[in-house]
């Protein structure tokens, strides 16, 4: 099921989402985009992007895929495991990032991630994969 994106916004105001100015593009059936503009916020000190600025667009990507498609009856989700490989930055600009479900079960998902800039869509600037544990209610 598609998630409503206006929905996303709302749910992520006042939030790390909101705070780095994560949008979301697209959620479910698998799939999920979202992207950022590259601003001064996202750098680390040494004037480069700053690698938790990435991981936090490529997670929030792969969360709102996750929450999309819960099975029916799912509480919610929580990232248990992510990894992410650096390959290159970006100083201005727009990331995007391209997320798709490699696992959806009853009670993980497994989602991988591209990174780009926006002015190099050929070239990923990482690779990121997460593994989300879906949450039941208690006694369900």
């Amino acid at each position: 099921m598609a998630i409503d994106l206006e929905a996303a916004k709302k749910l992520s105001e006042n939030s790390l989402v909101s705070h780095l100015g994560i949008e979301m593009l697209k959620a479910g059936d698998g799939l999920a985009r979202a992207r950022m503009k590259v601003t001064k916020l996202h750098l680390a000190p040494n004037g480069y992007l700053h690698a938790a600025s990435i991981v936090g667009l490529a997670d929030t990507c792969c969360g709102f895929g996750t929450y999309a498609d819960l099975p029916d009856g799912a509480q919610g989700f929580t990232t248990v495991e992510l990894k992410s490989n650096h390959l290159g930055t970006a100083l201005k600009g727009t990331l995007v990032c391209h997320a798709h479900a490699k696992h959806q079960g009853r009670t993980t998902q497994v989602w991988d991630a591209e990174v780009f800039s926006e002015a190099r869509p050929d070239r990923p600037i990482a690779l990121f994969r997460c593994t989300q544990m879906i949450l039941w209610p208690k006694g369900g």
